[in-house]
């Protein structure tokens, strides 16, 4: 009765029913990760942060160990050469930002008070005493509402004690996964059974191969564009180029997002110091910098292994913006350039099995056939 009962049932409806229940399960199983990671997101965030840190920090690590340099001598020259080198780099920078910026702030009152006068003079014909009447509107405003100005402080102070706590993390956890990196993993591949090590392992060293890659790629085209945009900005005059090149550095860790706002920002520094025409320059450059960037460094020093496209950049960054702020929008491409290369071997292999199932049914079928 069974049987004819699934008679009844046509088989692309049994297929289509099949692949949907997985379809279904595989969308469960990725919210509820999401949803953990969400939740959890106080300690994801600095254990990829950690390991970006490690990719970079590991090779020097390994380096001294392999001249015969204990683990723990070598973990400790690593992290306090690396604090020590990151302390000087801002050493250097905290006066040429600070000396700097206030010249900057000044220039923006007098690009301000231009704007305001041609406000007055201009085709809006807004005079001087309605400008002010809107700023005492808005002065009002945030009069009105200090009780959520106050929770947002409130809230401020939170995410500022989340951060600090963060950042005691990170360091915790690069001091071990540089110190003990090797037996971690090797604990980790153990809870899977023996079947599944191999596999366990491939998947690992792929994932590390590709977040080694993005971040390494990442951090030369960085430093790249951060010396082009800042020679560009050195040739016109522009006063700030010192700040503007750092903050062209820091950008590229914002895949195509980063890179846009550094360059507005380099762009309307450059219009406001020095004027319409080396702001025109400066903002052809940056578009040249970034074709080259697109079409040459991209494919040369990432690899296509950890290329992804352009509309899979901006949706995970906005995911990662809205789940963890900028920490989440930082983590967010190599996590998923991690989660791809992880998933494409996961493909390779189930399409091997299928294959192999299906070749093994052949031969039974045919063992069956001469017999």
């Amino acid at each position: 009765m069974a049987t004819q009962e699934n008679h009844l049932v046509p088989l692309p409806l049994k297929r289509t029913g099949l692949w949907s229940a997985y379809f279904l399960l595989s969308v469960a199983g990725f919210l509820a990760i999401l949803y953990l990671v969400v939740r959890l997101k106080i300690i994801f965030i600095p254990v990829f942060v950690a390991l970006l840190i490690t990719t970079l920090l590991a090779p020097l690590g390994s380096y001294l160990r392999a001249r015969g340099w204990r683990p723990l001598l070598a973990t400790w020259t690593v992290i306090l050469g690396s604090l020590l080198l990151v302390s000087g780099v801002v050493a250097l920078l905290i006066p040429q930002f600070t000396g700097q910026f206030d010249e900057m702030r000044t220039r923006a009152t007098e690009g301000f008070d231009d704007v305001v006068l041609w406000l007055g003079e201009g085709p809006l014909s807004i005079s001087e005493q309605e400008l002010d009447r809107y700023i005492e509107q808005a002065t009002e405003r945030i009069q009105e509402n200090s009780d959520q100005i106050t929770g947002g402080i409130v809230s401020s102070l939170t995410l500022t004690f989340e951060f600090i706590a963060g950042i005691l993390l990170v360091f915790v956890l690069v001091f071990f996964f540089l110190k003990d990196g090797p037996e971690i993993w090797d604990w980790t591949k153990r809870q899977a059974s023996r079947r599944n090590r191999e596999h366990i392992d491939e998947m690992g060293r792929r994932a590390w191969s590709a977040l080694t890659g993005y971040v390494r790629g990442t951090a030369v085209i960085a430093l790249v564009d951060a010396i082009l945009i800042g020679v560009a900005l050195l040739l016109v005059g522009n006063p700030l180029w010192i700040p503007l090149a750092v903050i062209t550095f820091f950008g590229a860790f914002f895949p195509i997002v980063g890179a846009v706002v550094a360059g507005a920002i380099a762009a309307l520094v450059t219009l406001v110091t020095n004027g319409v025409g080396d702001a025109l320059i400066i903002t052809g450059v940056i578009v040249l910098i970034q074709q080259i960037e697109g079409d040459v460094l991209q494919p040369v020093v990432m690899g296509k292994a950890v290329r992804l496209h352009p509309i899979v950049i901006l949706v995970v960054l906005t995911a990662g913006a809205i789940l963890g702020g900028i920490a989440g929008a930082f983590v967010s491409v190599p996590a998923t350039a991690v989660a791809a290369t992880v998933g494409n071997y996961m493909k390779i292999q189930l399409r091997s099995e299928v294959d192999l199932t299906e070749d093994d049914r052949e031969a039974a079928a045919a063992i069956d056939r001469e017999s």
